[in-house]
């Protein structure tokens, strides 16, 4: 990265702790230390508070301020992390609680995928579902290296279409994945191989992809934010220290998210039927009774029946009849 990009993210940072600092200070929030976070992605941002990771992301990324394409155009993993946020939210708007310290995981992702994978709306989603399965990945890693046990009842941790990850019908965490454009004089991938007849490679267009990422692992009890939500703490045991657990977590979470990127990205019609098989067996959704919620405002109730091959869902309603449901909020009811 060059000196003027280097300055270009100093410079943001610095008016992000300056335009914070008292919302971080009456937080007790301070920059996280996650130097096994860093040895695992290609950069790492990390601020003790901001009013949201993703919406920096989006900034650095748009305007060229963070690379995600490297000098060789080839994509890079970058990961920005927050002690606390002020306006984190996740699908429709919703606002995601948070505590200084660690107790929650609080990061996102960026990195640069072909355009015409993820403009393809056969392939386009699956890239939230495969940061979840990374993020189940990342979490059973780090458990099994603490050598934690589940503290009540042997559930298992698994995904809720189409974006959060559940235990036993509570919310641990939830994604989400938003697609940014990228100055087109870095927006380009280099396809490996591929020469034009005057020696330059050839380049395709390529698109950001952020993954925006919270993770509940040390929230009280009383300090949950819906009866649905839970913390990692309250689950498994024994724990290290929640700012030790959101760096053991985010390292193994963007291990697992550039290994299976590359895998996908590399063979997307190989990869796309293990990918349908993997989910289906960690889905908490499929067989219930739910809800889908639409951004505009309509709703649909009936049985999930299954994941389709593009990372559709479709649910039977109560006549019988089957609705593919794309893009939405899908609860699971009691």
């Amino acid at each position: 990265m060059n000196d003027e990009t280097d300055f270009s993210i100093a410079r943001c940072v610095g008016q992000i702790e300056a335009q914070y600092a008292d919302f971080a200070r009456q937080a007790g929030a301070r920059r996280p230390q996650m130097a096994e976070t860093c040895g695992a992605v290609d950069e790492l941002v990390t601020l003790a508070a901001v009013d949201s990771t993703n919406i920096l992301a989006r900034k650095l990324m748009a305007s060229g301020g963070l690379s995600v394409i490297d000098a060789q155009g080839g994509p890079r993993l970058i990961a920005i992390c927050a002690d606390v946020q002020s306006a984190g939210h996740g699908r429709l708007g919703r606002k995601w609680g948070d505590k200084a310290g660690g107790a929650s995981l609080l990061v996102t992702f960026c990195t640069a995928l072909p355009e015409r994978l993820v403009s393809n709306s056969h392939y386009s989603g699956w890239f939230t579902i495969i940061a979840g399965l990374a993020a189940l990945d990342a979490l059973h890693g780090a458990l099994a290296e603490c050598g934690a046990k589940p503290l009540d009842r042997a559930g298992d941790l698994e995904l809720k279409w189409p974006n959060d990850i559940f235990y036993e019908g509570h919310k641990l965490g939830g994604i989400l994945s938003e697609m940014v454009s990228l100055p087109q004089r870095t927006g380009r991938f280099n396809i490996a191989g591929g020469m034009e007849e005057n020696g330059d490679e050839t380049r395709e267009p390529a698109v950001g992809l952020m993954f925006g990422i919270g993770i509940n692992l040390d929230i009280a009890r009383e300090n949950l934010p819906t009866p649905i939500s839970t913390s990692l703490q309250l689950l498994y045991g024994p724990l290290p220290d929640s700012a030790r657990m959101r760096d053991m977590v985010a390292a193994r979470l963007a291990v697992s998210l550039k290994r299976r990127l590359a895998t996908f990205v590399a063979d997307p019609q190989t990869e796309l039927p293990k990918l349908l098989g993997e989910t289906r067996s960690r889905c908490w959704t499929l067989g219930r009774q739910v809800e889908a919620r639409f951004t505009d405002g309509s709703t649909l109730t009936g049985k999930a029946l299954s994941l389709n091959a593009d990372a559709s869902l479709t649910i039977r309603d109560g006549s019988g009849a089957c609705h593919v449901v794309k893009t939405g909020d899908v609860g699971v009811l009691a």
